[in-house]
């Protein structure tokens, strides 16, 4: 019979996974990092999920499709909450998506392990996972609270104090203001900041001008989240000085 179902571009999808969380069905599930839909009678047709895609992705189109099954989706639904029990990071689990993508919490100050050998390395502030822009969940309980470092991905490799000066008491989003597909870059942050009780948010960028745009890009986000919080844009030179 023909309904109205989920349809996704391929194309266009660039495997962020907000459509998953989207889904209160779990109709949708990354595979080999696109988006979906993993069976027509797991979705419902109502399109929560068109507003969380940043890249239009997402669209309701009227075919022949198996019919709607809310009982199968209760079956789906129990498995999917017994994957992220089970799951290590006690994270957000996007099913069937690469497992590097899952959201998790780390507890810093790890000593690395090398050949055996304790490494001669700093502790690690980081404390979360995953920190590309593209791949961050709009929602997740550590953004509340939290003073938001927006860091261009060369930061990290020119200073030298990278971990214990910016990103220390920090929660993290990198992106590449130059290289990236940014399209959808404003709408996600501001979403994050609209979304969850930040305390802050510091642009870490390098000097050079094409860098720019990761701080204008968080300037927009935080206008149109409505947001009134502190905001900051720390500048680094080639040589790891802050300018």
């Amino acid at each position: 019979m023909k309904r109205k179902i989920v349809k996704i571009d391929a194309e266009k999808c660039n495997g962020c996974g907000l459509c998953v969380g989207a889904c209160a069905e779990a109709a949708i599930a990354l595979v080999d990092g696109k988006a979906k839909l993993v069976s027509d009678m797991y979705c419902d047709g109502l399109g929560a999920c068109l507003g969380e895609c940043p890249q239009g992705a997402i669209a309701i189109e009227e075919r022949d499709a198996g019919s709607f099954d809310e009982s199968a989706v209760q079956k789906r639904l129990a498995e999917t909450r017994t994957e992220k029990k089970e799951s290590p990071g006690q994270g957000i689990h996007h099913s069937g998506g690469c497992p590097g993508s899952e959201v998790m919490e780390i507890k810093s100050g790890k000593s690395c392990q090398c050949a055996g050998e304790t490494a001669n390395f700093a502790d690690s502030e980081l404390t979360q996972w995953p920190v590309q822009l593209h791949l961050i969940p709009v929602k997740a309980p550590y953004w509340n609270g939290a003073d938001i470092l927006v860091c261009a991905d060369c930061v990290a490799f020119a200073a030298g104090n990278f971990h214990t000066s910016f990103l220390k008491g920090r929660k993290i989003a990198i992106a590449c203001p130059k290289l990236d597909d940014t399209s959808g870059y404003v709408e996600k942050l501001a979403a994050i900041f609209r979304g969850n009780e930040i305390r802050s948010v510091t642009v870490a960028r390098m000097e050079v001008p094409c860098c720019g745009g990761i701080a204008a890009m968080s300037q927009k986000a935080l206008e149109l989240s409505g947001k009134k919080v502190h905001f900051n844009v720390i500048i680094v030179g080639m040589n790891g000085e802050v300018k």
